[in-house]
């Protein structure tokens, strides 16, 4: 049974090409939050955000509307989808190179009123630091709508300093800090002004802040193991789907953030047995 939650993904779309076997598939942070929301149950999701005229991108539009996923908003312009060229070591996914973004990195999409209303239907949109939508935020904001935002492990303390104060739910990657690390990070950002913020930690789990108490969450079991690839973007799509649902249902405070890092960790887990994000593989186009 679908939950009553409306998930809106704003930003990259790309296509991952495992050089290892020669196979691309539909990518991008914004991209794989929608898709993953659909599979953690939520009753709608959408993709808003500017394609590529080529191959790639037809592959990805056509992987999406597969998997139910509104592009009402979308449209295309000439030029190169972005690619992430992905190689395997022990299992965890490495990138080995990339078009810096593709048509995206140009010529990013810039919302209008029309976007605007239409992004006022849903619960809570999702971007990140790959999407080339940080002018944007501002604009959302207006429409009262909850920005959830991933700033990865690649932020610098300028990029959080600047983009924070606009988002309300951060999570971020700190697999190479320490654990007392990660919660000086949690703290800073939680004091830039989001409601709540969450470092993953790959194979130690996530660390949650709330601005009062930290929340930990222990890693899900694997079954049928391929790769890590997306993990992080399945977990924030669980802990959405969870997080708002949880909220309808009128349970707030600690049990809500626990109950939606559960989700997540499940989420997560589920995505390494995934080829790729989340499937829809293809042969790769002639580099």
């Amino acid at each position: 049974m679908a939950l009553d939650v409306s998930i809106l993904g704003f930003g990259d779309n790309v296509v991952d090409v495992y050089e290892h076997t020669g196979t691309m598939y539909p990518g991008g942070n914004a991209v794989n939050v929608a898709v993953a929301a659909r599979l953690n149950g939520a009753a709608r999701c959408a993709y808003l955000g500017a394609f590529g005229s080529d191959a790639a991108a037809e592959h990805v539009i056509r992987s999406l509307e597969d998997e139910g996923v509104e592009l009402v908003k979308c449209y295309q312009q000439l030029g190169p989808t972005g690619i992430a060229r992905v190689s395997l070591v022990d299992g965890d996914r490495v990138f080995v190179g990339g078009n810096g973004g593709g048509i995206l990195a140009e010529k990013p999409y810039a919302l209008d009123r029309f976007d605007l209303a239409y992004i006022r239907q849903f619960d809570a949109v999702h971007s990140g630091c790959y999407g080339f939508t940080e002018r944007q935020l501002r604009k959302i904001r207006t429409t009262g709508v909850p920005i959830s935002f991933d700033f990865s492990s690649d932020s610098t303390a300028a990029y959080y300093d600047r983009v924070a104060p606009q988002v309300d739910l951060a999570f971020t990657s700190c697999s190479d800090l320490t654990v007392e690390e990660t919660e000086d990070r949690l703290r800073h950002v939680v004091s830039l002004g989001p409601r709540f913020a969450c470092a993953t930690r790959g194979a130690e789990g996530a660390i949650g802040f709330d601005g009062e108490r930290f929340y930990r969450r222990a890693p899900e079991p694997v079954n049928n193991f391929k790769d890590t690839m997306a993990a992080g973007d399945h977990f924030i799509a669980g802990f959405l789907v969870s997080w708002f649902s949880l909220a309808k249902q009128g349970i707030e405070g600690p049990e809500r953030i626990e109950r939606s890092l559960d989700c997540a960790a499940a989420a997560a887990a589920r995505a390494c047995g995934l080829d790729g994000s989340w499937g829809h593989g293809a042969p790769a186009l002639p580099a």
